[in-house]
């Protein structure tokens, strides 16, 4: 994989940034999992404010799905980053229908991030957090009887009483993130960095993440743009609610192996 932008180091003037700058190698390779990490480390560290990252893939002409799943959108080296992503967060929100779409499981311990995330303070794996107003879940899936850390489900204060029960005796811990039946985004984001969980990661899907944006929470966008045509009516990456007016971000990276490109941008 080879950073496009900023230049590698040796065609660059270099200018002050209060972004960390992806680290490479001189002709802007980011070859081993350590680089990688390195180029996507959080800016803020356990004790700054939270951060939330998007991460979401999109077709060169707009669709985040094919055939309802973003795998035939993927790539060996998504796949990378999709993990590298992972190992760095603390914990990972997803909306209830992108699990049962995905078949969502618990994230896994990997060795080459263990040494990272212990010296981060971080649990072996990130918490997977599940937004679900009416807890319409498959509570026998492996994403609640088998993780390396408790799931999280985060709903409203009007969820209905009996799936509370049951998401709680499969082990999941139940989180009020809302007055209502559903999550409200900004509060969902306050209850996480209570529970010490500030390196926030979302994986949508595009309703949730549409809803996140409107509400402003969302604090950067990791974006990978595969090389491939599609057609057809499939959601874009945001699919719900628009903002008042367009947010303006800015990039931070771009990144590209094998035609897809993987980008970053940060509000502000």
């Amino acid at each position: 994989m080879r950073r496009l932008f900023p230049p590698p180091e040796g065609l660059r003037t270099p200018t002050p940034t209060s972004t960390p700058t992806p680290a490479a190698s001189p002709d802007g390779a980011l070859d081993t999992a350590e680089s990688l990490a390195d180029a996507y480390a959080y800016p803020a560290g356990a004790d700054g404010p939270p951060w939330l990252r998007a991460n979401m893939v999109a077709s060169l002409d707009g669709a985040a799905r094919h055939d309802g799943r973003s795998q035939p959108l993927s790539s060996e080296a998504d796949m990378r980053v999709f993990g590298v992503l992972r190992a760095l967060a603390d914990v990972v929100v997803v909306g209830a229908e992108t699990v049962r779409q995905e078949g969502y499981r618990p994230a896994r311990a990997r060795e080459a991030f263990a040494d990272r995330r212990a010296a981060a303070g971080q649990p072996p794996a990130a918490v997977i957090a599940v937004v679900s107003a009416r807890l319409d879940l498959d509570f026998s899936s492996p994403l609640f009887t088998s993780p390396l850390v408790p799931t999280l489900v985060l709903t409203g204060a009007g969820a209905p009483a009996d799936r509370v029960a049951e998401a709680e005796r499969a082990g999941a811990r139940v989180v009020v993130a809302g007055d209502g039946a559903g999550v409200e985004p900004a509060r969902a984001k306050r209850e996480l960095a209570a529970l010490g969980l500030r390196r926030m990661l979302t994986e949508g899907g595009p309703r949730l993440l549409a809803q996140f944006a409107a509400a402003g929470v969302i604090d950067e966008l990791c974006l990978t743009i595969a090389p491939l045509l599609t057609a057809g009516d499939a959601m874009r990456i945001m699919n719900g609610p628009g903002v008042a007016e367009p947010v303006r971000l800015s990039p931070v990276s771009i990144l590209e192996e094998d035609g897809f490109l993987f980008t970053r941008y940060t509000r502000g």
